[in-house]
């Protein structure tokens, strides 16, 4: 049985709470699933004071005892994840932003690479994808296996045609979800993903300051590898894979 975690960035069980339900709904039909709902604002997390100890000297120097490993646990327990959240002043709102915040020394050493990630994003209007497209590049950042997600839009009261449309993009996104949890195979990074690996492993190797990051990196056998994962490189891979780690270390001496 899949678990399947939906991390949600509203104080209000509305609009947002109703596109998730949704997508439980039709995720359900597909498959029998261990599905959570973890409501940010039930948890005890400070706002982040930009100390950089977690990127520096490691997540566990971090001067809070709060709910963040709490969080993260459920993070690494899924085998996929959905960030959910409305539009605050046309961004994620600020319960949403702080979570990532509070996690972001991830981006500096990722590590859900098996795990499934998509978005929805809950707005009145229908303009823009920010909230979506900002969750879908964190999801990446954190190293999921990215999902295009979708936005929808969730007016008060939501009037029956537009719940309608509600109802057909999650179905959709529920069943694209459900596709690329089966797939076995861990996904092929992009040339850029490659790219930007290989710059920071080299300039880690490089630099005279030995932070938290390069102790992980070599824990890991990142130091050595051609990616965070074993793959298969091409020619081409190969020789931009190679010209990145000399670039890395041109930038950091």
């Amino acid at each position: 049985m899949k678990k399947i975690t939906a991390f949600i960035g509203s104080a209000r069980k509305k609009g947002t709470y109703l596109a998730v339900q949704e997508f439980e709904k039709y995720l359900r039909k597909y498959r029998d699933i261990d599905f959570e709902y973890v409501f940010l604002n039930d948890y005890n997390l400070e706002l982040c004071s930009g100390c950089k100890l977690c990127f520096d000297k490691g997540e566990q120097f971090c001067p809070y005892n709060d709910d963040r490993n709490v969080l993260i646990a459920k993070l690494e327990e899924s085998d996929g994840v959905v960030f959910a959240s409305p539009s605050y002043a046309f961004n994620i709102s600020g319960r949403m932003k702080n979570f990532i915040d509070r996690i972001a020394f991830i981006y500096h050493r990722p590590r859900f690479f098996k795990k499934t990630f998509t978005a929805i994003g809950t707005q009145f209007i229908p303009f823009g994808k920010q909230v979506q497209k900002y969750l879908e590049s964190v999801g990446r950042n954190l190293g999921f296996d990215v999902l295009k997600g979708t936005t929808v839009i969730t007016p008060e009261p939501i009037p029956e045609k537009q719940l309608e449309k509600l109802k057909a993009n999650i179905m959709n996104l529920a069943g694209r979800f459900d596709k690329k949890l089966n797939k076995e195979k861990l996904a092929k990074p992009s040339l850029y993903k490659i790219m930007t690996f290989r710059m920071t492993r080299s300039g880690l190797q490089s630099s005279d300051l030995r932070l938290y990051d390069y102790d992980y990196y070599k824990e890991k056998g990142w130091l050595t590898s051609d990616y965070y994962y074993d793959i298969h490189l091409g020619p081409l891979q190969k020789v931009i894979g190679r010209f990145s780690d000399f670039l890395g270390r041109k930038l950091f001496t």
